[in-house]
């Protein structure tokens, strides 16, 4: 048993299995569509996906093959927190995946400045809120949401399409919140 805790917890950095990897990359087709390929095939080297203690990494090749030269207990992360599994593997992205998202977003969001603050402390985006949305929104599809000053704030996934949002009454909820930047402040003790 206790050889057993000693494996989960110091579990090596690893590649994602087939149904990690499918988990993941259908999530991030939700925020960004075809533009996922652009994470892998890029021109300034080989960037990868790994598992680490329930966390996913986004990690250059090269960092990841110096980073064999430092302990499995002292190896606390690497490259960039993409999001974590959950206990029933379901795999949530985290706000520390908005710069990628945001450069490869395919709908996008932006609110008025009265709106900003709101989305910032966790609540869901309402039609009043809205300053503008992409063309072609639909339904459920994730988005990732800016001020009017084109800086990403977070993302969420779409209550409303475009269609419906120009129709709809001020105070329905166009945009369910799923992760804002102001997270860095209200859960700064469990970011790691």
């Amino acid at each position: 048993f206790t050889t057993l805790l000693y494996t989960i917890k110091f579990e090596a950095m690893r590649p994602l299995t087939e149904e990690e990897a499918k988990s993941l990359f259908e999530k991030l087709a939700k925020y960004m569509g075809e533009n996922v390929k652009l994470l892998l095939e890029r021109s300034d080297g080989n960037y990868v996906f790994r598992f680490h203690k329930e966390k996913v990494y986004y990690v250059s090749e090269t960092i990841m093959k110096k980073s064999t030269n430092i302990g499995r207990k002292e190896l606390i992360s690497l490259g960039t927190l993409f999001g974590k599994f959950s206990k029933t593997e379901k795999f949530k992205l985290h706000i520390t995946a908005l710069d990628f998202l945001s450069s490869y977003a395919k709908q996008k969001v932006w609110l008025k400045p009265g709106a900003e603050q709101q989305f910032l402390y966790g609540n869901n985006v309402t039609k009043a809120g809205l300053g503008r949305i992409s063309a072609g929104t639909e339904r459920y599809d994730g988005v990732v949401v800016y001020n009017m000053s084109d800086l990403p704030l977070g993302f969420g996934v779409a209550a409303k399409s475009t269609v419906e949002c120009k129709t709809t009454d001020p105070n329905t909820i166009v945009v369910f919140h799923q992760a804002d930047v102001g997270e860095y402040v209200r859960a700064e003790a469990t970011m790691s």
